[in-house]
């Protein structure tokens, strides 16, 4: 058994800014626990530019991006394992680890930071019928292949689903010499930035279908072709709309999962629309000294909010391992998503351990224009934001300051909604 005080579950862009907030704040003792054989995460096959523009005031690749807090990791000397698997966490902070050089690990921690990022929403969620011919790729193997391993998935390709993911791969695939025949949106709206949809689709004539969905896959060995269909509002095909595209490969960019296997066989509680722990304004789960930050928390839009988040919860654990993060009171102010907005992250603030100002992000569940986001102490309205459009695709936050908490006293209970009058 080994002793660490600051165990980081992921190599990424949030296990990344966390171990170097935590070091920042004098933590020595810190370990990077990192599956992949690099440093770096998702970013490494992410070679567009579009990310930096808040951390760095400058368009970074995500290679570039990553690159920069790995020098940081490594200049600063925080050790790390790559090709390293983490087996299981105990609710009293055992991190049970393996590869290859050392076997099977055990590692007591004093503190755990979970950046385990997310991963794609499998075809089998999808129910989609047909054979299972070759030629169907999640949007993000895909891009691994491409970006990565320097392979063409396909010359004739459709794709389901308009996630970020999607819509990228739709311009890198065009880029690469393949022909993509249409983009189909289950949804009435796209599940990306409105940036993707414009750069990675309407400025290379790549048509996005709304309220369409694959209802039938041609061939066996190999793909052959797809049939689409129009959707009513229940999601179901409507007859009479169906149309045959012939392709050779279908990328599935249907939604990301927060990875959190590790999360609830440990006894982190956990939220039902974002699948990621329930924490407070520290980060931390209801295990005490358990943070979680980045997309294993809930799916960000952008890796800069990744890492604003991950630096918070590194200066948190750090705080933890010192003994300054003050324990949990009974006064725990519950935050509400009411109206069209789905979840908030935190989920809950206990005022005494509090910032002076706080974030919280959320997202709504659907298209709005000209609505106004509110936030309310009890019955009190503190906030009335006017905003000309709020999409799903698109997080949202909010700033909550501790004097202005202080000020109206005993708050049972902050609400957040999403207001069209």
């Amino acid at each position: 058994m080994r002793n660490c005080n600051l165990v980081i579950v992921g190599g990424g862009p949030a296990g990344l800014a966390a171990a170097i907030a935590a070091r920042e704040k004098g933590i020595e003792d810190i370990l990077i626990v990192e599956r992949d054989e690099r440093l770096g995460g998702i970013l490494n096959q992410c070679i567009h530019n579009g990310f930096g523009l808040h951390t760095f005031q400058e368009e970074l690749t995500g290679p570039e991006y990553a690159y920069r807090f790995i020098c940081q990791v490594r200049d600063m000397g925080i050790p790390y394992l790559t090709e390293t698997m983490v087996l299981d966490i105990s609710p009293d902070k055992v991190v049970t680890i393996m590869n290859r050089t050392e076997g099977i690990v055990e590692i007591q921690a004093k503190a755990i930071i979970l950046a385990m990022g997310c991963r794609e929403r499998p075809r089998g969620a999808l129910n989609i019928p047909g054979y299972r011919p070759m030629g169907i790729y999640s949007a993000g193997t895909a891009q691994r292949l491409a970006n990565v391993d320097g392979y063409l998935p396909g010359k004739e390709v459709v794709i389901l689903g308009s996630g970020d993911i999607g819509l990228i791969m739709a311009r890198r695939m065009t880029l690469e010499g393949a022909k993509v025949k249409v983009v189909a949106e289950l949804m009435p709206y796209s599940g990306g930035l409105k940036r993707n949809i414009v750069q990675c689709l309407e400025d290379f004539g790549i048509p996005l279908k709304l309220r369409h969905t694959v209802i039938d896959i041609k061939g066996k060995q190999r793909l052959e072709g797809v049939i689409l269909a129009e959707v009513d509002e229940k999601g179901k095909p409507i007859p009479g709309t169906e149309e045959e595209y012939t392709c050779d490969t279908l990328l599935l960019s249907c939604g990301l999962i927060p990875e959190n296997e590790l999360s609830k066989s440990m006894g982190i509680c956990m939220n039902p629309v974002t699948n990621g722990p329930v924490v407070d304004e520290s980060l931390e789960s209801n295990l005490s000294g358990v943070f979680a930050c980045g997309n294993v928390l809930h799916v960000h839009d952008l890796v800069d909010f990744v890492s604003e988040e991950a630096k918070c919860a590194g200066e948190n654990a750090a705080a933890y391992i010192r003994g300054e993060l003050k324990g949990r009171g009974k006064k725990e102010i519950k935050i509400e998503a009411k109206g069209g907005i789905r979840y908030t992250v935190p989920a809950m603030i206990e005022p005494n351990r509090m910032r002076d100002k706080m974030k919280v992000r959320f997202r709504v569940g659907n298209v709005y224009r000209n609505c106004y986001i509110g936030v309310y102490f009890g019955e009190q309205r503190i906030i009335r934001r006017k905003k000309q459009i709020a999409i799903p695709g698109e997080m949202e936050e909010v700033t909550i300051e501790k004097a202005k908490l202080e000020e109206y006293g005993n708050v049972d209970t902050i609400r957040i909604s999403l207001e069209t009058v």
